[in-house]
């Protein structure tokens, strides 16, 4: 059944008038006509069941029955994640709503490429990723920010994942300016769940200073995604989805 996340308040008998593109999506591409059903959630009231109302030839309205299910939110995971090009951090976005991600930061390092994105662009895939995946929320697509900044600023109780890959000496232990770090579910077996952030760097990987200011933060915690190198956007799916078998929602399930 077609799902749309919609920004209305969602309660029984509500109209709802969606905007063109998912008008034109609804009867145009999925042929829809009055009387057959459409699933509406907005990241606040749950997920109801809808049907369609009626049909114009600038629109469709959209009349609220009942309520499926009730809202419910994901475990507190963040992505951030240096700027990539535009295709792979779609890509990015699209998988990290699909991961169960409640927010995408965006930020830019020494070594980012890229310097600006459509953020309007992310957020719409991060939308049509959730209607795909069942899930009651959108992920917030949070414009970019130095990631120095966003480390001034830290909230506290959150701890960060930091995928660490810049290629220490194997013989080396974990920890200290040489040491390699940990195997990530080694890693996260022995941390506190909760909320937390997966840092994944750019193309090039983070500066020296970077890293070494990232090693010394009392609430970062370096892990290693395995042997192979990783571009940036298989980086972040593997990392997501480690985190999510370790911490998250997929325990369980």
């Amino acid at each position: 059944m077609v799902r749309l996340f919609v920004p209305d308040a969602l309660n029984a008998d509500a109209l709802i008038s969606p905007p063109a593109d998912q008008s034109r999506y609804l009867t145009t591409v999925m042929r829809l006509g009055p009387g057959d059903p459409v699933l509406l959630f907005n990241g606040r009231d749950g997920e109801w069941s809808a049907a369609v109302s009626t049909v114009q030839k600038r629109g469709c309205t959209l009349v609220v029955q009942e309520r499926t299910r009730a809202q419910s939110a994901p475990p507190d995971l963040e992505l951030a994640v240096a700027l990539v090009k535009r295709p792979r951090l779609e890509i990015i976005v699209e998988k990290a709503a699909e991961l169960g991600a409640r927010r995408v930061r965006l930020i830019t390092t020494r070594r980012t490429n890229a310097d600006h994105t459509n953020v309007a662009r992310l957020q719409a895939i991060a939308a049509e990723a959730a209607e795909q995946t069942g899930r009651l929320d959108v992920p917030q697509i949070v414009a970019p920010q130095k990631l120095s900044q966003l480390l001034d600023g830290w909230d506290g109780p959150r701890r960060v994942m930091f995928c660490d890959e810049a290629g220490d000496d194997p013989e080396a232990p974990w920890g200290g300016a040489a040491g390699r770090a940990r195997p990530a579910l080694e890693a996260l077996g022995a941390a506190p769940p909760g909320a937390w952030t997966v840092l994944i760097g750019p193309e090039g990987g983070f500066d020296p200073e970077e890293r070494a200011r990232l090693r010394r933060l009392p609430f970062v915690t370096p892990v290693t995604l395995g042997p192979r190198i990783l571009r940036a956007d298989s980086a972040a799916i593997a990392a997501m989805a480690l985190w999510q078998a370790a911490l998250g929602d997929w325990r369980g399930t």
